[in-house]
């Protein structure tokens, strides 16, 4: 939790008057029942103010400064009613005041937080990622920082307003009657133990509550993300178990918690009633021996700072409560904060080398925590600037693991990938990634209309270089078709479009970026045959310049390829050449020929564009 605090350093100021007001409201909340003990003894009993037992000096000269000697029952009422009309008005003050720069300082504070840990988790590799999974993050980035943020405005209240009630009130019992005392003496010990028992309990619970709602936040987003595939296999019932599974475990364990501190509730319940009676009955005991200094205005304000001694004991249950859940949620917090990531940028900027695009040397690669075969060995690969490099193989070749380590999604377990003739390791990370665009297999959209999600290529693009974009993906038809043409909204994740027609806006929005190099990893499976004729005749009228590497199923797509690596089975690669030099050496390229055309399926189409 400590870790934490420095983010309230900025709004040290609100974090400091805070409290101060909130001393000044229970200052203000505890003189009351002192004046109130004033109406009820000299205004209502008619106790003389004057009196040398039962009298009180402070009401006294507080009548003289107002009235001077001459005042009745009546003015003393209305005096110190309206006295402690202005305390009340004075509290409230401070308590609004308090509530105001407690919020203001928790929510910056909060708001701070929320911005850096988004940003750590923008900087984590996609391996660090996947380990805490989406729906940990999320939980992470909402329910816990709303959990410290709540704790640091109860910080600014709760732990001043408590622990003054309970001093403050206690040492104002006291004065009142040191008999008073010895029923807190009494009471406060029991309500300690019940405190110590229970949250001993109950804090280990708050981390596993934590735990149980990331399990249930993970289950909704892949079932609301995989909806067309939950439907397409009639497998709702079986998410839905899921869910209520789930769900059934976060709701055991708050059940957990919640009958352990639904304890305290009525035990304080019971020993304030206790003591309300025991000062009741210690007041009537004295009333009724004459000259003995009690009377009823004082039992009134005994009960009343009672009241306010076990309320703040309730208080200070609910603070610890708070405690527990926000130092279980700050834990989680700070593994996010303290993660460092794997992949870190260098200060290159700029490549060295004009003809090479991108190399491989002795190249390995294998997944985080995997063991056995990896996933890529001793990839030798160099692709010239300009040059159109198409990468074909089985599926689960790695084809998608080798064009990662070009944009260092993943880093090499051996050997070097180098871009310009510089070591991507060595390239600032920004500027590498400006160079390369990279269309996914699965294409990602965002809630916006069909320019926005062109435009997030590219924020300063002009509305030119957008069309100019989308023609070249073969986009601009189907989007001239809608109503609204590029101002059209798009539903989350594209679900209002057809596979292919993501896939073209997704090239789209890599194109306006004008990459050096553009990977495109098995991003036309969507298109027909005759759609990726023209994508790629418009490629080679638009992308003269730029270094296309390509990942394909089809031999269809990948034939007019300057040079096609074939990678085997077993991660490597052995031949890598035109489609004719391939055909003669490679028996698995031709053995992926041979499946593919053997039906006829593409022969038609191959001949008349190629």
């Amino acid at each position: 939790m400590r870790k934490l605090f420095r983010y309230m350093k900025p709004y040290a100021f609100l974090a400091f008057i805070s409290p101060l007001m909130m001393i000044g409201e229970v200052v203000a909340d505890l003189i009351l029942p002192y004046i109130m003990s004033f109406i009820v003894n000299f205004g209502i009993t008619g106790i003389d103010i004057n009196d040398a037992q039962k009298g009180s000096p402070t009401a006294a000269a507080i009548m003289r400064f107002f009235h001077g000697n001459d005042y009745g029952n009546m003015d003393i009422i209305i005096t110190f009613g309206i006295l402690m009309l202005a305390v009340t008005l004075a509290g409230g003050f401070f308590g609004v005041f308090c509530a105001y720069t407690a919020a203001t300082a928790a929510q910056s504070f909060g708001n701070d937080l929320r911005c850096h840990a988004y940003r750590k988790v923008m900087s984590l590799s996609i391996e660090q990622t996947d380990k805490f999974t989406t729906g940990s993050l999320v939980t992470r980035m909402t329910n816990d920082i709303t959990m410290v943020m709540d704790f640091m405005e109860m910080l600014m209240r709760m732990f001043v307003r408590s622990p003054m009630f309970l001093i403050g009130g206690t040492i104002m019992l006291i004065s009142l009657n040191l008999q008073f005392g010895v029923i807190l003496i009494c009471a406060l010990p029991v309500l300690i133990a019940v405190l110590v028992i229970v949250l001993s309990k109950a804090m280990p619970l708050y981390a596993v509550v934590q735990k149980k709602l990331d399990k249930v936040n993970s289950v909704v987003q892949e079932n609301i993300i995989g909806a067309r595939v939950v439907k397409a296999c009639v497998k709702e019932d079986y998410e839905c178990g899921r869910f209520k599974r789930a769900n059934t475990e976060l709701r055991d364990v708050n059940y957990s918690v919640l009958k352990l501190m639904a304890v305290i509730s009525p035990v304080l319940t019971v020993l304030q009633n206790l003591a309300v009676i025991a000062i009741i009955y210690i007041g009537g005991l004295n009333i009724s021996i004459e000259k003995n200094g009690m009377d009823t205005g004082t039992i009134m304000a005994a009960v009343t700072y009672v009241v306010q001694v076990i309320m703040s004991v309730m208080m200070t249950t609910n603070m610890f409560q708070s405690i527990s859940r926000a130092a279980a949620s700050a834990r989680r917090i700070n593994e996010i904060l303290d993660t460092e990531p794997v992949i870190t940028g260098g200060a290159v900027c700029e490549g060295i080398n004009k003809e090479t695009a991108v190399e491989f040397k002795a190249a390995g690669f294998h997944y985080p925590g995997t063991v056995g075969r990896p996933v890529l060995s001793n990839i030798n690969l160099k692709i010239k600037k300009g040059e159109t490099f198409a990468i074909i193989g089985a599926t689960g070749s790695g084809k998608t693991s080798l064009v990662s380590l070009i944009p260092r999604f993943y880093d090499t377990v051996q050997g070097e990938v180098y871009v310009d003739g510089v070591n991507v390791k060595e390239y600032n990370l920004e500027a590498l990634r400006r160079k390369i665009g990279f269309v996914m297999q699965k294409s990602e959209l965002f809630s916006d209309t069909i320019e926005g999600n062109i435009r997030w290529g590219r924020d300063n693009a002009s509305e030119e270089e957008v069309k100019a974009a989308a023609k070249t993906a073969q986009a601009n038809t189907f989007i001239e078709e809608f109503s609204e043409k590029y101002n059209t909204f798009i539903a989350e994740k594209g679900a209002s479009l057809s596979g292919g027609q993501k896939q073209r806006m997704s090239i789209a929005r890599a194109l306006l970026r004008k990459p050096e190099i553009l990977i495109l990893d098995d991003s036309t499976s969507a298109l027909d045959l005759a759609t990726e004729s023209k994508l790629r005749a418009a490629f080679k009228e638009t992308l003269k310049d730029t270094t296309v590497i390509m990942i394909a199923q089809r031999i269809a797509s990948v034939m007019e390829a300057d040079r096609i690596a074939v990678l085997e089975g077993d991660g490597t690669i052995l031949h890598c050449g035109t489609h004719q030099e391939l055909m003669r050496e490679s028996s698995t390229y031709r053995d992926i020929y041979d499946s593919q055309m053997k039906s006829g399926a593409y022969a038609g189409t191959m001949e008349g564009g190629l």
